[in-house]
């Protein structure tokens, strides 16, 4: 096949790869993620066996030996290696479903590297290239902007990482046009164009939110102004970059001096940058997260706890504290930090790779830039796109459009150090029997990774779908089985299939009940079987433990009719939640599986002696008072369970409160007390749970009668007269008595 053939098919193919960004099956478990990695994994893969033909056939067109290139190799053996000696070889091979970030499926994006420098071998290439991922980025913005903040990517960050590089891109295209010079009125108008996309894609900064990409893109623009400064030799644009320079720090300095003012409370841009502060709830939650890996970094320093084993970390050190900020998302699986997220788990050797491959892209841009082969534009504009991606990863972490974008942009510094406009590419030699009998060897193993690692992946995330389906709608045991015909695929990914199981099967332990007593509990015996298999990953897994020690002690409520299995499934019950707890001995909401494996046990001290400890470790956590409240009221322990309740209640924890009869039964403690304002929390949360039970209103406009609140008083009476049409008269005299006082 001639050299031009085997060109157009693989630049074709890159093409194509833009066309993942858009992937969003429903049918996927994690749709935004599992859509796009696995579509762009089989299209490398098959794109390989034609790149090595071409690469065998035409040894010219073999990429040349460039520092960003061994970068590049390195970072991914250091990933491989910390992988394989790390706690999780499973997670950091694999990775999971939610992130798709696993060693398997971030070293095709190496692959795609090697395709592209490989094959875009000529200016027009590359801006033909640069022009698709800007269409693709521009049909991103406009759904981010018209549609739904997090566009087709699933996530604003990802979006916001992903328009930099496109916003970067089309200024790149944009001044290489200004720079031809060939006079023609429609080079302008492409400018324009190109200038146009920019601005909309920056528009989306407005929507996303997102302070990491906001600081990263200022501050490349600052450094935009400030390397014209030194680098141009117009001295026009000198003057005009600098008092730039000034403008952007004024704007910015003024805003932080004057975060109340109207102009920047009116403005999403300027709001955010106001919200930038030490005392944000992320930073602090993510500030938690960091001092947990560098509290653990000295146990593994080299090579880390295992690429993509950041929970483990976090986890082991997790400070109940965490609770202060929010109570929910309290499981980190990313850093949200690039730097901290690689130190965790590759270790001093994955970051130093790390490092490897920017120094090595700054070292060709100013290599390139001394040889005249790097215009004083586009090396500013690299520069510049480099830092702004490299802030925004200080807040974040990489994804399938990140990657595939530094890739593009990894490729073109590549090129314009190594690429020749006047190249002339002869023909190969053709291939050789040797060389065709490998090639068939090659493709075959390819095409034997795209079914084994992608295709029964995709079934198996479909039937997941399917089986959360059944369960939906009541249906366990058809559930049950559409999860077992998923997970005889046996894909490296089907941990989060199984857990996602033992998760619908804990969630509906009394729902066992209703179904024939032995299918029950072969239900139960194989939701444990798949809780076991997760362990055995990583039995340092907090989670995994505690979702094993959920599935036994179910196990264990389904056996209660044969006293000896009770004692067996409630004994590895406890046993793993002890395990659980022994991982994250910080996290609270632990302690709730625990106490309800004690209460399960009719060990009601220890029950109530385990909630206790859970709500010492954090006396501001709302919700470890009111679970300590509701279980030691159901126990009959009213001083422990009262005490509790009020601090649940002090503490605006009353959505945690359940059932209606808890809320009643507290109602009654209060009335004898004459806590007319505890009183209230409970009503408006009985309110909240039974709308339409006209009960609660009445008390409600009793209860703010007696606090002098007349206004809320009339409207809790309106809406129990609305309720029940009977009040009408005792309404409307309600009403007027509290009118005359």
């Amino acid at each position: 096949m001639p050299l031009k053939t085997y060109l157009i098919i693989l630049k074709t193919g890159v093409y194509l790869s833009f066309i993942s960004v858009f992937l969003v099956f429903k049918n996927l478990l994690f749709p935004y993620i599992t859509s796009k990695q696995i579509a762009f994994n089989i299209l490398v893969e098959v794109l390989m066996i034609g790149w090595l033909a071409l690469v065998i056939k035409y040894p010219e067109v073999r990429p040349k030996k460039s520092w960003i290139t061994y970068g590049l190799l390195a970072f991914f053996a250091a990933l491989l290696a910390s992988s394989i000696f790390g706690v999780d070889f499973n997670l950091s091979f694999w990775g999971d479903i939610e992130r798709m970030l696993g060693w398997f499926h971030v070293f095709h994006f190496f692959l795609y590297y090697l395709i592209i420098i490989t094959v875009f071998r000529r200016w027009q290439d590359w801006r033909n290239l640069f022009i698709v991922s800007i269409i693709a980025a521009f049909i991103v913005s406009l759904i981010s902007l018209f549609k739904i903040p997090y566009s087709t990517i699933g996530n604003t960050a990802y979006v916001s990482g992903y328009v930099i590089f496109n916003i970067y891109f089309a200024l790149i295209l944009f001044f290489r046009s200004r720079g031809e010079e060939n006079g023609k009125g429609a080079d302008w108008f492409i400018s324009a164009l190109y200038l146009a996309a920019a601005f909309i894609m920056l528009l989306v900064m407005r929507v996303t939110h997102t302070r990491g990409a906001y600081v990263g893109l200022a501050v490349s623009f600052l450094l935009f102004f400030i390397l014209h400064v030194l680098y141009s030799q117009n001295k026009k644009i000198k003057i005009y970059s600098f008092l730039s320079s000034v403008a952007v720090v004024a704007v910015v300095g003024l805003v932080l001096l004057f975060p109340e003012s109207n102009l920047v409370k009116n403005s999403s841009v300027l709001g955010t940058v106001t919200q930038i502060s030490a005392k944000a709830v992320t930073f602090q939650t993510r500030l938690i997260s960091w001092k947990a890996a560098a509290q653990d970094f000295p146990s593994h320093p080299t090579l880390g706890s295992g690429y993509g084993n950041f929970a483990i970390s976090f986890d082991k050190y997790f400070d109940p504290k965490f609770y202060s900020y929010t109570p929910t998302e309290t499981y980190f699986d990313r850093a949200h930090n690039n730097l901290v997220d690689l130190a965790s788990t590759a270790g001093l050797l994955g970051l130093i790779t790390y490092f490897l491959i920017l120094s090595a892209a700054g070292y060709y841009l100013v290599k390139g830039k001394k040889q005249n082969k790097i215009s004083v534009n586009e090396f500013i504009l690299l520069i510049c796109l480099l830092v702004a991606y490299f802030i925004q990863n200080l807040a974040v972490f990489d994804s399938l459009v990140t990657y595939i974008s530094l890739m593009l942009t990894l490729g073109y510094i590549y090129w314009l150090v190594n690429g020749s406009e006047a190249e002339e590419l002869t023909s190969g030699g053709g291939l050789t029997n040797k060389d065709l009998a490998v090639l068939a060897i090659v493709g075959l193993i390819s095409l034997t990774i795209v079914y084994q690692y992608n295709i029964k992946p995709l079934m198996m995330l479909d039937g997941t779908i399917k089986g959360q389906i059944k369960f939906s709608q009541g249906d366990i045991a058809a559930g049950v089985e559409e999860y077992k015909k998923t997970l005889s695929y046996e894909t490296g990914l089907d941990r989060d299939s199984r857990a996602s199981l033992v998760n619908a099967v804990n969630a509906r332990q009394y729902n066992l009940s209703s179904i024939d007593k032995q299918e029950a509990k072969q239900i139960a015996d194989y939701t444990v079987s798949l809780a076991e298999a997760n362990v055995r990953l990583n039995p340092l897994d907090s989670m995994m433990q505690m979702q094993l020690a959920q599935a036994l002690n179910t196990a264990a409520s389904v056996n209660t009719d044969d006293p000896s299995k009770f004692s067996f499934y409630s004994d590895r019950a406890l046993q793993a939640i002890n395990e659980s707890i022994k991982a994250s001995p910080g996290r609270v909401t632990i302690y709730f599986s625990k106490a309800q494996i004690l209460i399960a046990r009719n060990d009601k001290d220890k029950a109530i002696e385990t909630l206790k400890y859970a709500a010492g470790l954090n006396e501001k956590y709302a919700e470890a008072a009111c679970y300590l409240a509701r279980v030691a009221i159901y126990l009959k322990d009213e001083t422990t369970g009262y005490a509790a309740m009020d601090k649940c209640l002090d503490l605006n924890g009353s959505t945690y409160l359940n059932p209606v009869d808890l809320i009643k039964i507290a109602l009654g403690y209060y009335n004898e007390k004459k806590d007319l304002a505890r009183m209230l929390i409970l009503c408006e949360r009985w309110s909240i749970m039974e709308p339409n039970n006209v009960q609660p209103w009445v008390n409600l406009s009793l209860l703010y009668e007696q606090t002098g609140n007349k206004d809320k008083a009339i409207e809790m009476a309106k809406k129990a007269g609305a309720l029940d049409p009977s009040l009408k008269s005792a309404v409307e005299e309600f009403i007027r008595n509290l009118e005359k006082k």
